[in-house]
């Protein structure tokens, strides 16, 4: 027990280095976005095996004196990296655009199937979610409320909040199917078309 509270210590202590690390410039986007889902996806595995021990991270956190807000906003609160969910990712060029759209319909693609196969541990689409989230904030072309980012901010946010093999029910998973869906018919309707 005290293994797996030494484990979660150490996950919560590590994020907040690396958002501080972030804030400063330290880390590139692109480097502190994968360490920063890596310790995302690590925490909530943990979280998820010490629920019965561990039912407040809060408490957990205050208990130990940690002092690691930005840690705590991060894996508790909004679940995502901060290229996520500020749109901070790297700016792209025009020429790589094309490769971008091909990026985010594949991942729109790939989330729609994963569910009509059945796939809704949290496990499984959290990261599937994230890829999309994460394409979608580097085509510059779409604006920071488009209907597909501001879902799928949502979903995350709501997925984070779940344990790892935790799995969403049948109403959600059509839900998300639907989100999906409409976000992808919106996300072709912003394409600009070959004439303009």
């Amino acid at each position: 027990m005290y293994e797996n509270f030494a484990e979660l210590f150490a996950i919560i202590k590590a994020t907040e280095k690396l958002e501080k690390a972030y804030v400063r410039d330290i880390i590139s986007p692109a480097e502190y976005e994968t360490e920063c889902q890596k310790l995302i996806a690590h925490f909530k595995t943990l979280s998820s095996t010490l629920k019965d021990t561990v039912p407040s991270i809060e408490r957990f956190h205050d208990t130990y004196k940690m002092d690691c807000p930005a840690a705590l906003n991060r894996l508790v609160i909004s679940g995502v990296p901060a290229t996520v969910e500020h749109r901070a990712a790297a700016a792209t060029s025009a020429g790589s655009s094309a490769s971008i759209v091909a990026e985010c319909v594949q991942n729109f693609i790939t989330a729609m199937d994963s569910l009509k196969l059945n796939m809704v541990a949290v496990d499984q689409v959290y990261p599937l979610l994230s890829d999309l989230s994460s394409s979608l904030n580097k085509l510059l072309i779409l604006p920071a409320d488009f209907e597909g980012k501001t879902k799928m901010k949502e979903w995350l946010s709501r997925l984070s909040k779940m344990g790892a093999a935790d799995e969403l029910t049948e109403q959600q998973a059509r839900q998300l199917h639907f989100d999906l869906e409409s976000s992808y018919n919106s996300f072709m309707a912003a394409l600009p078309t070959a004439g303009t």
